[in-house]
């Protein structure tokens, strides 16, 4: 599978609110993504599928800016990494496989939500997601980034962990739909040499995970 992230656009709504849907269905209304590109305080990304047997649709996309493509492992690191940079082909609509999304407050980055699709969970699109929101927050001067994760979701806690988040609190009740726990997570400084070098080892071990 070949993924890259990109920023969220309006066109990228009904994928967005279906994923939501799939994901949380106990959980009505489902967030009102138009609304949220257009708050300030709100940043999303994408994931999109960019495998030539990916499911999308073909019709002109206007609204894409055409993208030199290069060959092999090569392509592949380009398209996973440079996601503010999104390739695509004109003739396809992207098939977007997960998506997430921060609230920058002052300088502060909380994460609100990293979904995948459930037919592709287990393939690093989390990690990729993961990876592009650290450098959303970044780009948007924020020195720390926190979230809140289900006390039962230990999958996602260990991600959270290996990228540099500590557990420094919990939420009661916190979740509607069955009243479980969340652990609050957080970094510490996102802009200190400590941990951009580590961050920067993370993503170069996950370029390698990715072309072996």
């Amino acid at each position: 599978m070949a993924y890259y992230a990109r920023i969220m656009r309006p066109g990228d709504v009904d994928q967005a609110t279906e994923i939501d849907h799939e994901a949380f269905p106990t959980q009505w209304p489902p967030p009102n993504y138009k609304r949220e590109l257009q708050s300030s305080l709100s940043r999303y990304i994408v994931a999109i599928d960019d495998t030539p047997t990916s499911p999308g649709i073909a019709e002109p996309q206007t609204t894409i800016s055409p993208h030199t493509k290069y060959g092999g492992a090569t392509a592949r690191i380009r398209q996973w990494f440079s996601w503010h940079h999104a390739p695509s082909s004109p003739l396809k609509k992207e098939f977007i496989v997960g998506l997430a999304g921060l609230w920058i407050m002052a300088d502060e980055a909380h994460v609100i939500t990293i979904v995948v699709r459930k037919k592709c969970r287990g393939q690093g699109v989390g990690e990729l997601l993961l990876i592009a929101l650290n450098e959303l927050a970044a780009k948007q001067k924020a020195h720390i980034i926190t979230l809140e994760v289900r006390i039962s979701n230990t999958v996602a806690q260990n991600l959270y962990t290996k990228y540099g988040f500590t557990r420094v609190g919990l939420r009661h009740g916190y979740y509607t739909d069955n009243q479980e726990d969340a652990l609050l997570m957080s970094t510490q400084d996102i802009t200190s040499i400590v941990f951009q070098k580590h961050f920067a080892q993370l993503k170069r071990d996950y370029h390698q995970s990715l072309i072996k």
